[in-house]
């Protein structure tokens, strides 16, 4: 069975990888980035998803809200 809820990047429950990752952002920036998903994904996304977006493209989730991202220490760079 499918189930498709609405929900805010700042409610949502990631796991592995992403869930380190969404640490390193704010809540401003959580709220930014949902804006831009958004625009790029209007029939909205699956959560394996939204969390895989995070874990293994956080360069690019950090690109959309122009943050730059270490991609070889892992790390944000402010």
């Amino acid at each position: 069975m499918k189930i498709i809820k609405e929900e805010s990047l700042t409610n949502f429950e990631f796991w592995s990888g992403a869930k380190d990752n969404v640490k390193e952002l704010t809540f401003e920036e959580l709220e930014k980035i949902e804006e831009e998903l958004n625009e790029i994904y209007p029939e909205g996304m699956e959560e394996t998803q939204i969390n895989d977006l995070f874990w293994f493209d956080f360069g690019y989730i950090c690109e959309l809200i122009g943050i730059e991202y270490d991609e070889d220490n892992a790390k944000i760079i402010r």
